[in-house]
């Protein structure tokens, strides 16, 4: 396998956070391969750099925290039953555009659904993947010295009510679904990572 996986199950945000900066300091130093961290975090709503505050609601769940970072995007909610996944990949190495880039994980989610029989798509002008007009992943990354940052977040088993103390990703009206609701099926994270790593193994060599 091309990259290495580091799961670290159920983390806090923060410590998280340090894990990225951790391997992508190695990956710029050639210390270690291209990895995928996988996680499950705690309620946390983050926003992009260039997020507007407006978008966290003044009635929203007080037992979420907030971090501002530095990926691209707006707002979004991070919490249990939600697949998050952290791709630390040297896409200058492999000369993959940042618009390609994200534009390969839409694909890998996409794909990855249609495994378990949810058929998703893109949007035009939106980045993330979607059932119909319900948002079922979020994309957000960030590009330093030519190595990725952030990743996706794949609704599964999700509490999807924390998403109504956002405006999610500053779209308005903007709906959200999960793969349980959608089937009625508690999912295992560990069958939806294996898809995903496949997957990944198809679109980087």
């Amino acid at each position: 396998m091309p990259f290495d996986v580091i799961d670290l199950g159920f983390c806090d945000y923060k410590d998280a956070l340090v894990q990225q900066e951790l391997f992508h300091n190695k990956i710029s130093q050639n210390e270690q391969k291209d990895t995928i961290i996988f996680v499950e975090h705690d309620h946390v709503y983050t926003l992009g750099k260039n997020a507007n505050d407006d978008n966290i609601l003044e009635n929203y769940p007080k037992d979420v925290t907030i971090h501002n970072i530095d990926r691209g995007g707006d707002v979004t909610y991070h919490g249990p039953g939600q697949l998050v996944g952290y791709p630390i990949f040297n896409i200058k190495k492999q000369n993959i555009s940042i618009g390609r880039y994200v534009h390969t994980l839409e694909n890998i989610l996409i794909e990855t659904l249609e495994e378990f029989n949810i058929s998703s798509k893109i949007r035009e002008n939106l980045i993330g993947v979607w059932v119909g007009k319900e948002k079922i992943a979020s994309i957000g990354v960030r590009v330093v010295n030519g190595i990725t940052k952030h990743g996706f977040a794949l609704n599964v088993n999700t509490d999807l009510s924390y998403f109504n103390g956002i405006i999610p990703c500053g779209i308005d009206n903007c709906k959200v679904t999960s793969m349980e609701q959608l089937l009625n099926i508690k999912f295992d994270f560990k069958d939806i990572q294996e898809v995903i790593i496949k997957k990944f193994n198809q679109y980087f060599k």
